[in-house]
């Protein structure tokens, strides 16, 4: 079995590769070509503007449209952390209720002694 020391380096190693992994990403990333252009559109509105050059009309508009590549973005971030927030906390109720039903069936049952008398 691995010593705490060993696991220490092993998760300060993990993290660096990590770090390493969004660095290069960053770098390799395509350089925006207008000056109006965004570093990391998504793939939706690049077919999107694909689709409408084509000649190909929406069926329908947005009821809200963000003002920009930013507010929809952190939209989308609020948007995923509730979510991930309402996952956590049904997960950790589920959690609770297992560990619940597990100390109901580990309780020593009480013993069948008459009042008044002793073992």
């Amino acid at each position: 079995m691995p010593n705490k020391h060993s696991q220490a380096w092993i998760t300060v190693a993990l993290i660096a590769v990590v770090v390493a992994i969004f660095a290069t990403s960053f770098m390799l990333a395509p350089r925006p070509t207008e000056e109006d252009a965004e570093a990391f559109a998504g793939t939706d509105s690049v077919v999107t503007q694909v689709i409408e050059d084509e000649g190909y009309e929406p069926w329908f508009s947005p009821i809200f449209e963000p003002g920009s590549g930013e507010i929809e973005s952190g939209l989308f971030a609020l948007q995923a952390a509730l979510g991930a927030g309402l996952l956590g906390f049904a997960l950790g109720n589920l959690r609770g209720r297992h560990v619940g039903r597990q100390q109901v069936g580990a309780a020593p049952e009480p013993q069948d002694n008459p009042a008044g008398t002793t073992s």
